[in-house]
């Protein structure tokens, strides 16, 4: 009598700890993949970070910051420094995180619950953010006053632009949302490149990364509200290059008298 023998049983793999590293030979996008994370460091995390920080001269009021804007583009090169460290690598870093993001899938079988849940926020924030910075680009850098000749608008420019309730909702959920895209990001590229090793190494550094973020997008938020809070509403549209060399009080004074005369 013939006898049916059972198929054997594939063994049911067990779900993968940690980040996978970026290695060789694992197809044509190993360059590709190890250039977007490396840019995502420098330079487009280094100006985040910068950006931010010069922000944060809002709260110092419409002279500091057009002074920071006016220091800003009086670099040397500043405009071969904004294509090559700014533009080029941003524009690489974005359209090559669309493929991913558009390619990739939620593995809930091969990672942990958690693990894919971040793997979907940090593309969800790369999303937001890729919008936002387009827009922003455009209407701060491109579009009306022209900054870099008229660093003394950059205050009102901006004032002006949060002055919608919409914008500042847009601006506040991008500024949370960029923030928490570089600090998982630099979790990545730690865990990816080998620097943390280990269970233990990379929870310990995703408290500094967490930390991080919460720190600029902090930052980042209270810069947004010097723009829309009360101390500095009447700035002055456009301030003198004097006004500017002569700091607050002269920005205080030309406000109040552009207020007295409406």
């Amino acid at each position: 009598m013939a006898t049916v023998t059972a198929p054997p049983v594939s063994p049911v793999a067990e779900p993968r700890r940690g980040v996978q590293p970026l290695r060789a030979g694992q197809g044509n996008s190993f360059l590709l993949r190890k250039l977007h994370s490396l840019s995502g460091i420098v330079p487009i995390g280094a100006f985040l970070v910068e950006h931010i920080v010069s922000n944060w001269e809002a709260t110092k009021g419409p002279a500091a910051y057009a002074a920071q804007v006016k220091f800003l583009n009086g670099l040397p090169f500043v405009r071969v420094l904004e294509w090559a460290f700014i533009f080029l690598p941003l524009a690489y870093h974005a359209l090559y995180g669309l493929y991913i993001t558009f390619r990739g899938r939620q593995n809930v079988n091969v990672y942990p619950w958690a693990g894919n849940w971040m793997y979907l926020s940090q593309r969800v924030t790369g999303l937001i953010a890729f919008a936002y910075i387009i827009q922003h680009v455009w209407r701060q850098r491109f579009a009306g006053v022209q900054l870099p000749e008229h660093p003394g608008a950059a205050f009102h420019k901006v004032q002006i632009e949060l002055s919608n309730p919409w914008m500042l909702a847009i601006y506040a959920i991008a500024m949370i949302a960029t923030c928490w895209h570089f600090s998982y990001g630099i979790w990545l590229f730690a865990a990816k490149w080998g620097i943390t090793p280990g269970d233990k190494a990379r929870k310990n550094f995703g408290y500094v990364c967490a930390a991080l973020g919460l720190g600029l997008a902090t930052i980042g938020l209270w810069s947004l509200y010097a723009f829309v809070g009360p101390e500095y509403k009447n700035a002055p549209a456009d301030l003198t290059p004097a006004q500017i060399e002569a700091g607050p009080a002269a920005a205080d004074s030309a406000g109040g008298a552009a207020s007295a005369s409406q």
